[in-house]
């Protein structure tokens, strides 16, 4: 058990911090308290999504970063730096093509709602040869890039799941402010 402090001691000390200005708050996104892991049979629905995400085009090579027109690179490098600090995850694996593409719908739109801001998805690396990605993370990431709420996406790092997930930024529920100078 500590000794109480003596009452010199608490004058000196408050003494030492007189003319002393606290810091600024930061300039960050604080997450949500405790983030939960989003199950695939558990995804609340309000109504259902229209499936308007598209296999057309996706190729056989997964991009490993996305940015919308007038998203800046820097931007998308404080993504890939972890700047942004992650609010869920869905994870994908097991699932057919067909399963994943709604599931994955039905959760963008769930993170739009509770105002997200950036995601995890683990799609995992495919079992492919001859040198092509696996159909569901070409897939995934061919479907992030046609979802209206998603900004920007890069390859998760190694030690979040590097080739087999990907960091997702979503747009601000909130309307931007402007300058009324």
């Amino acid at each position: 058990m500590k000794a109480k402090p003596e009452q010199p001691e608490i004058d000196l000390f408050r003494q030492a911090l007189e003319g002393v200005t606290p810091l600024p708050p930061p300039d960050r996104i604080t997450p949500k308290p405790k983030p939960r892991r989003a199950s695939t049979r558990s995804i609340p629905s309000s109504a259902p999504v229209a499936d308007t995400l598209s296999d057309h085009g996706a190729g056989d090579i997964a991009p490993t970063e996305f940015a919308r027109n007038g998203i800046s690179r820097m931007m998308l490098r404080d993504l890939r730096r972890g700047r942004w600090p992650l609010q869920d995850e869905f994870d994908l694996h097991g699932l057919t093509n067909d399963e994943a593409r709604k599931l994955l719908a039905e959760f963008l739109r769930d993170a739009a709602q509770r105002e997200l801001r950036c995601i995890n998805i683990i799609h995992g690396k495919g079992r492919r040869s001859e040198g092509r990605d696996g159909i569901l993370k070409v897939n995934t990431r061919h479907w992030l890039t046609q979802h209206p709420q998603v900004l920007a996406f890069c390859e998760a790092p190694p030690n979040a799941g590097g080739g087999g997930a990907v960091w997702v930024l979503l747009k601000s529920a909130k309307p931007a402010e402007s300058d009324q100078s």
